[in-house]
């Protein structure tokens, strides 16, 4: 996890979390790079996370308004989420916050003991203002 953090904290992507009064992390999300060639600069892959018990509470939208307003605030132009398209709770929180549907790669991941199809959900932001090419 150091890992993961040093390169969030090196790249200035945000981590944002919550906790409860006992200090229980009950979620967090972040972004990070998409693809890694400088064209791809205004695009974002993020992430967000929810202890299995507090799911369904609308701490994850909540996070995950959060993480938009900071990819507005970074001049970042499109969130890309991939979702594990039987994870309909993900799929409906990502489509409530104007998330579309950009593509699927069947089979794309093994987990669970399972192949699962990677469902790609996007959302175009009105930012940069001014966009450069490097």
């Amino acid at each position: 996890m150091r890992g993961w953090f040093q390169t969030k904290h090196d790249n200035r992507f945000p981590v944002i979390g919550t906790i409860d009064a006992n200090d229980t992390l009950l979620g967090f999300a972040s972004y990070g790079t998409f693809r890694a060639w400088p064209a791809y600069k205004y695009t974002v892959e993020h992430s967000v996370y929810m202890h299995k018990h507090h799911r369904g509470k609308g701490v994850g939208l909540q996070l995950m308004q959060q993480l938009i307003a900071a990819a507005r605030t970074n001049q970042v132009h499109v969130m890309v989420g991939g979702i594990d398209i039987a994870n309909t709770g993900s799929v409906m929180l990502h489509e409530k916050l104007g998330f579309t549907h950009a593509g699927t790669i069947a089979q794309a991941a093994y987990k669970f003991g399972r192949w699962l199809d990677l469902g790609f959900y996007q959302l175009v932001l009105d930012t940069p203002q001014q966009p450069v090419e490097d």
